[in-house]
């Protein structure tokens, strides 16, 4: 309605403009020489305004004209990209299908018609790869590395394939340039913590290391790398705070505590493991600086006072007893062990012992010994350093299993058992 109202309004102007030219009247005269020329006004404001048409009309046709080139190019570009998406599409189709000589033919084609894109390289190299082709996929993932806007791409896919080929120095490598790009990225972390595991770098594994990994065991491995003191007796104390009952870490922070002089830090540190997980290592570590046996006696005691029936507290106590000659108090806790049910082949070994100890090289006591030699035989084994993955044994403990490679996973158990802690926080406490 606007515009209905706009055009009657501009054609009442118009030809009101042209009745006042009319009323008007005038000549316009143009004398040349001998040569004169004289036109109304209407009339030469009629010519001036179909010259300016015809001059317009003229102008544009030739912009037309010269046009042509421009949009015939606009229009093959246009196709092409048109043809150009349909490729990617198919392409993407093919991989998702799992026909990978197809998505490399539909990839190709998409270069050819969009060009080097980021996009266009990437999907070729996951083409490569999907046909088995990895080092034509590298040679696409080093041309997206070279990019300034994609050499992130770039650099997961070569890491990528570093990963897959277990070329773990180069893995750390790439890991390191992709980290300068996008520092803090979730999976770039995952897997550097992944590549710094296989290279045995423990230190930045353990600074990686995800919630549920075994940090106190990367921490204690850390420590054994760092050979820097201080920074090694802070991975140390970081194990044992990551979790009290890993037995290993207690005892090498106990022992560097100690060294500095802080033998009543280092005593506590062995305390807090043993009231977490008695353990006969924590044990002979407390009794260390004690050489007289009957002050082991009381140590023992002030050791184990909160929790004097566990197996260990029982084993570690009829050892110093039995050391100290105090083998009342041995017999006591050895019989209250094998009476609970609990006591393994050392239990048996010791009371063997004790027989000697007690009768002498007698009839009596070689028949109480051999009694007790039987119970061994029939009673389970010690516990010993075990893999929870794959069983194998270990006369220490170890960061990673020497029978199956894997990483935090020995733990304290008795035969026939899987460790305790092996899965847990600490991986491999007692």
């Amino acid at each position: 309605m606007r515009r209905a109202l706009v055009l009657l309004a501009a054609l009442a102007a118009v030809t009101a403009l042209a009745y006042w030219l009319a009323d008007t009247g005038g000549m316009i005269e143009v004398q040349v020489g001998e040569t004169w020329i004289g036109i109304g006004v209407p009339v030469a404001v009629v010519l001036a305004v179909a010259g300016f048409l015809l001059l317009h009309g003229l102008l544009n046709g030739i912009a037309w004209l010269l046009g042509i080139p421009a949009r015939r190019r606009a229009a093959r570009a246009a196709r092409r990209r048109a043809e150009g998406d349909t490729a990617v599409t198919r392409a993407l189709v093919a991989l998702a299908a799992g026909t990978a000589d197809q998505a490399r033919i539909e990839a190709r084609r998409a270069r050819a018609l969009l060009g080097d894109t980021p996009q266009t390289l990437l999907l070729a190299a996951e083409a490569e790869r999907a046909a088995g082709r990895e080092d034509g996929a590298a040679a696409v993932f080093k041309a997206l590395a070279e990019r300034e806007d994609a050499r992130f791409l770039g650099l997961r896919g070569l890491l990528r394939q570093a990963i897959q080929r277990q070329d773990w120095a180069a893995a750390q490598r790439l890991a390191r340039e992709a980290e300068a790009l996008q520092p803090g990225a979730a999976w770039l972390r995952e897997e550097r913590q992944v590549v710094a595991v296989r290279m045995r770098d423990w230190r930045e594994a353990f600074a990686l290391a995800p919630p549920g990994a075994p940090r106190a065991a990367l921490a204690l491995a850390a420590a054994e790398q760092e050979p820097d003191p201080a920074r090694a007796a802070e991975y140390e104390k970081q194990a044992v705070a990551a979790d009290p009952a890993f037995v290993p870490a207690a005892l090498a922070y106990a022992r560097r505590l100690a060294e500095a002089g802080s033998t009543r830090r280092a005593r506590g540190v062995l305390e807090q493991c043993w009231i977490a997980a008695p353990h006969p290592d924590v044990g002979q570590a407390w009794i260390a600086g004690t050489p007289d046996r009957l002050a082991r006696v009381k140590a023992v005691e002030d050791l184990i006072h909160r929790n004097p029936d566990h197996p260990e507290s029982r084993l570690l106590m009829a050892r110093v007893a039995l050391d100290a000659g105090l083998t009342g108090r041995a017999r006591t806790e050895l019989e209250a062990l094998v009476g609970s049910g609990a006591a393994d082949r050392r239990a048996y070994l010791l009371l063997a012992e004790l027989e000697q100890a007690e009768h002498g090289d007698t009839a009596d006591a070689r028949a109480a010994q051999a009694r007790w030699l039987r119970g061994a035989a029939n009673a389970p084994g010690a516990p010993r350093w075990r893999c929870a993955a794959c069983g194998a044994e270990h006369a220490a403990w170890k960061a990673v299993c020497a029978g199956c490679d894997s990483v935090g996973r020995i733990g304290w158990s008795a035969p026939g058992s899987v460790p305790a802690r092996a899965s847990g926080p600490g991986a491999g406490g007692a």
